[in-house]
């Protein structure tokens, strides 16, 4: 990013912009992607299609980190450059999420503030009668904020400290503080619930290719979210009474419920033309990432069929290797490594979730074991379970898994141990073994979030589960270990050096991957 007015604060958005936007399907968008600096008042409908569709970026980007934290995760392994396995320090940019990077201007624009824009739009008295025509004034600024909010806290998560309530304000600030990560975790719960409250009975809005404007499951995904971010806290706020049980069980009570089955789960469905699954485009060309053996050890222990579904065949890819290693590995396979996902879960217009109902469930589970809510557990735990096999076509499956000694609510033994283990001796002592309910739990969330890197390293950072091990060639320092957070980039030092600084003063350690964000004790 060059210069901080086109990083945080561009007024209008570069993104995008299709018009015909009451449509639900991308493919409904067809080619008809305009300049909406061609009209002084963007459509709004398209700039929440555009923020929707980056999603797949957050998740599966490259450089936005979304797959580098698959590689913490060891959702993944690297098959040439391994770098990022070893944990060189990634110099990772969150600009593009907020803003633009491109010089001179018009930018391209990130959907933070395509997000900001609709909701200004619908605020502005000189503006929100243009913009009620993508649906009420309300009903936008609510499904703008509860997505807002998602953006934020994966970014949050990641690097700790981040601009949040001063960033998106245009020209009227263009150096934002970086607010503390335990303040950004409270005001995105409070974001939430003033987004459940905020819609009303007008029009649904435009351009929304997730739900189609369905006020219902939008709720839903706000309270799911709320129950995440409450969860993430459990460090913090282990005892039932305190912030995390308390806001957890306001959220699990609400009337509006929270996401229980796959039909209301958040996914984009690509049509598989102008926009195509983000593994498949990672794939298209390249083959830089596989199926790391730590997780298909984790799941060939547990004979978890949705393994099938996960990778695209059975010779998982030993995770931390050198170049040199990682290419004789590829030779002595003839290059048939399993890659991310089967071929018909990352074909162009395959599905990718962002949201579900089996981690949403298992959430639920954990609460009630931890004494936060009342309910069954073990329920909870298999109807997640289900609804997971489900989600990967082998509900048939469910069942037995469920009632097995390794999975089995009561006394499950989980992944076992020397996962990970290979013949070049990058891995060492880590196991996915569960003794006691909430390590089921964990394991459970692990596995169901993939490929979701971001949410499968939150798991564990926060869990220990399963129990990983950093790789005997880690480059980083101090200590060599799985990098606990992402350092800023060195766009931030040179545009907002004061408030930069003030964010790494509150680490342990400094801006270095070892330093461990507010939530992770």
């Amino acid at each position: 990013m060059k210069y901080m007015s086109l990083k945080y604060f561009l007024p209008l958005s570069m993104g995008i912009i299709l018009l015909g936007s009451g449509c639900k399907k991308l493919e409904d968008f067809g080619d008809t992607n305009v300049n909406p600096y061609g009209s002084a008042t963007p459509i709004t409908a398209a700039l929440l299609t555009n923020a929707e569709v980056q999603l797949g970026v957050v998740i599966a980007g490259v450089a936005s980190g979304g797959v580098e934290a698959g590689l913490f995760a060891q959702y993944f392994s690297e098959t040439q450059y391994t770098e990022s396995s070893l944990y060189q320090e990634p110099k990772l940019e969150f600009g593009s999420l907020y803003g633009g990077t491109a010089n001179p201007p018009p930018a391209a624009q990130g959907p933070l503030m395509d997000l900001q824009q609709i909701i200004n739009r619908n605020t502005d008295p000189s503006t929100k009668d243009v913009v009620s025509s993508s649906g009420s004034n309300a009903n936008q600024i609510a499904i703008a904020t509860i997505l807002k909010t998602y953006y934020i806290w994966t970014i949050t998560d990641r690097w700790g400290d981040v601009p949040y309530t001063e960033a998106l304000q245009g020209s009227a600030n263009y150096t934002p503080k970086y607010d503390e990560q335990k303040d950004i975790y409270t005001t995105m719960l409070a974001e939430l619930k003033g987004a459940i409250a905020g819609f009303d009975a007008g029009p649904a809005m435009q351009g929304d290719i997730m739900y189609g404007g369905n006020q219902a499951k939008w709720k839903k995904l706000a309270n799911t979210l709320r129950m995440f971010i409450a969860l993430r806290m459990s460090k913090v706020f282990p005892n039932p009474g305190q912030l995390a049980a308390t806001e957890f069980a306001l959220a699990e009570n609400d009337v509006n419920g929270s996401i229980e089955t796959n039909a209301d789960n958040f996914t984009i469905n690509f049509p598989g033309n102008t926009f195509n699954n983000r593994w498949y485009e990672i794939y298209n060309g390249r083959s830089d990432y596989a199926f790391s053996k730590t997780i298909a050890d984790i799941m060939t222990n547990m004979s978890d069929a949705r393994k099938a579904a996960f990778s695209s065949n059975n010779t998982a890819f030993p995770y931390g290797l050198t170049r040199d290693d990682a290419i004789d590995f590829t030779a002595s396979v003839a290059g048939n490594y399993a890659k991310v996902l089967s071929d018909a879960n990352r074909d162009k217009n395959s599905p990718l979730n962002v949201v579900n109902a089996a981690t949403s469930l298992l959430a639920r589970a954990e609460a009630v074991e931890r004494g936060w809510i009342p309910g069954n557990a073990a329920n909870l735990y298999a109807q997640g379970i289900t609804q997971s096999f489900a989600q990967w076509g082998v509900s048939d499956q469910a069942a037995d898994y469920i009632a097995s000694p390794q999975a089995n609510y009561a006394n499950g033994t989980g992944g076992g141990a020397n996962i990970g283990a290979n013949a070049y001796g990058s891995i060492v002592g880590a196991d996915a073994i569960t003794d006691n309910a909430l390590e089921r739990i964990a394991l459970q969330r692990y596995l169901a979030h993939y490929p979701d890197g971001i949410q499968g390293w939150s798991v564990w950072r926060r869990t220990g589960v399963p129990n990983l091990k950093p790789t005997t060639e880690a480059t980083n320092s101090p200590g060599k270990q799985i990098p606990r957070r992402y350092v800023y980039a060195t766009n931030e030092y040179s545009l907002n050096p004061t408030q930069v600084a003030a964010a790494i003063a509150r680490l342990t350690g400094g801006d270095v991957m070892s330093a461990k964000i507010w939530w992770d004790k």
